[in-house]
């Protein structure tokens, strides 16, 4: 895709003094009128390269701006590659790898063979997610609507939106874009979506940054506060923080925390089944404990 094929462009001249456009062309398999479009974005990027005709000619980077190929190091140049490598996990494919192979001089030492860092964006959706990344990715290059049916906790809708950024964060991954039913821009989780679809064309519009930070994606407004015994530290540790709970004489753990909502407080807590006791509010204990009412007298039923 451009953007990588940009990025590799760059990465050769930093590395070679002059490389011609067909020499580009063969190594990105494109033509050298996809190339001439590369650099002049380049150009434009603010990126000042330089083209010369003739014996000896060539695309390099304009002399006195020219940036020292050890800008980037051997370890930085490994964490670029396992990131790379990473979108790899979830697409299925060998995309990045190979551009990092195309990126490669022969005799550039700034890859060198072995990799020690691996990161894997895979999920348990990996089967469905990677036709949705590569759609939503082709709709954003395109300038193309997305259509879908997107299942929320208020019921399941139909959505129109035009499409600018593929995220992955908290271990999901979701696209940024100008929903048409709300009249705003809207994060979407790509495993709640059925039935995506690209649609028509549209005229992109200024797109503000996403505000991923926790407290606004999932703002805290319910606080609660739970005993938990000691052998669930590791998860209170693992989802919270080590500085999460207090321990208490008796060795329980004493967790105050907030949530979104008493939903997601009480889905949370009915994974730790009687290892966990709430303390605050009063009225979580009480629905806590008409389900414990409601559940047994459910299974204590006789046909």
């Amino acid at each position: 895709m451009k953007m990588e094929r940009m990025i590799g462009i760059l990465s050769i001249l930093l590395q070679k003094e002059r490389v011609t456009a067909p020499e580009l062309a063969r190594r990105f398999e494109v033509s050298r009128r996809t190339i001439q479009r590369d650099v002049e974005s380049l150009c434009q990027a603010g990126i000042p390269l330089v083209t010369a005709q003739g014996a000896g000619g060539g695309i390099s980077i304009m002399e006195g701006y020219r940036m020292d190929r050890t800008l980037i190091t051997a370890p930085e140049m490994q964490a670029i590659l396992a990131g790379l490598r990473s979108l790899d996990s979830v697409s299925g494919t060998r995309r990045y790898a190979q551009l990092m192979e195309k990126l490669s001089p022969e005799t550039t030492d700034l890859i060198p063979g072995g990799a020690h860092m691996l990161i894997d964006l895979s999920s348990w959706y990996k089967s469905d997610l990677a036709p949705k990344i590569e759609l939503i990715q082709g709709a954003i290059e395109q300038s193309r609507v997305i259509q879908f049916n997107y299942f929320s906790p208020k019921g399941e809708t139909q959505r129109t939106i035009e499409p600018y950024y593929l995220i992955f964060q908290w271990s999901s991954w979701y696209v940024w874009g100008w929903c048409r039913t709300r009249q705003a821009f809207r994060l979407f989780k790509l495993v709640r979506m059925n039935g995506l679809a690209k649609g028509a064309l549209f005229e992109p519009r200024p797109v503000p940054l996403p505000d991923l930070s926790a407290e606004r994606v999932f703002v805290p407004r319910y606080p609660v506060t739970v005993v938990f015994r000691p052998e669930y530290q590791w998860r209170l540790v693992e989802e919270y923080g080590a500085g999460s709970f207090t321990r208490q004489e008796d060795g329980s753990l004493h967790f105050a925390g907030v949530f979104p909502d008493e939903t997601s407080a009480l889905s949370w807590l009915l994974t730790f089944g009687d290892g966990a006791e709430v303390q605050e509010p009063p009225e979580l204990r009480e629905k806590l404990a008409q389900l414990g009412r409601w559940l047994q007298q459910k299974y204590e039923r006789r046909d």
